[in-house]
């Protein structure tokens, strides 16, 4: 799956878990908050698409996804990059070099 792809998917998802997402350009790489109440996901536009699915994946890795029906083959890579995540620390995530296949 590409990586454009699969950003795509994972944005598909963030929204489905009742997320906003914001995409701007600037110095920031990006994260998770509530605003007024509402829940907002604020991307980069200027950060590489891999760095994107990153913040989207590590977002999406702590929700409660029963009810979101998700593509086999996007849940294989998410699964692959929560593995991964166990790893690192939060604030490395993003700066993986994330490889899909």
């Amino acid at each position: 799956m590409k990586k454009e792809t699969l950003l795509l998917e994972l944005e598909k998802l963030v929204e489905q878990a009742g997320y906003t997402i914001r995409k701007e350009k600037g110095t920031f790489r990006g994260d998770s908050c509530v605003m007024e109440g509402q829940k907002l996901v604020v991307l980069n536009k200027k950060k590489p698409p891999q760095q994107q699915v990153g913040l989207l994946a590590r977002i999406l890795k702590d929700k409660e996804l029963r009810d979101i029906y998700i593509k086999p083959v996007v849940r294989k890579q998410l699964e692959k990059l929560w593995q991964r995540f166990e790893k690192f620390k939060d604030s490395e995530i993003e700066e993986m070099d994330i490889t899909l296949e």
